[in-house]
């Protein structure tokens, strides 16, 4: 797999748009791998998304993919509800995935950027 996520906390419009205009002259330049980044607007809003639970759930999961939700709160002796509503959150987030039946990770790495 080897994806990076950028995780930017904070920030402004200015800065939203260097990034776009740097993404745009990376392509203009032939380069086009994609920049996958998952912005948020405080670091409050970071930790109600990737909490230290789910950050452990997700550190399992890259190591040990899952066959079900269910499978997965069985091994992390978690109840089901809290993994399957960890599972959802973290996958609307991008970070995770069961499209296939299996629960995965979506990327191998995550660096995070944290705008004062």
């Amino acid at each position: 797999m080897n994806d990076e996520l950028k995780i930017q906390v904070g920030g402004d419009l200015k800065g939203d748009l260097d990034a776009f205009v740097a993404a745009w002259k990376r392509g203009e330049a032939g380069d086009e791998r994609p920049e996958r980044i998952l912005a948020f607007e405080s670091w409050e809003a970071l930790s109600s998304v990737l909490t230290g639970e789910r950050y452990r759930l997700l550190r399992h999961v890259h190591s040990h993919p899952a066959r079900s939700v269910n499978a997965l709160a069985n091994t992390l002796k978690r109840q089901y509800r809290r993994v399957h509503d960890d599972v959802t959150i973290l996958e609307r987030a991008g970070l995770l995935d069961r499209s296939h039946g299996d629960v995965r990770t979506t990327v191998d790495r995550l660096s995070a950027e944290v705008v004062l």
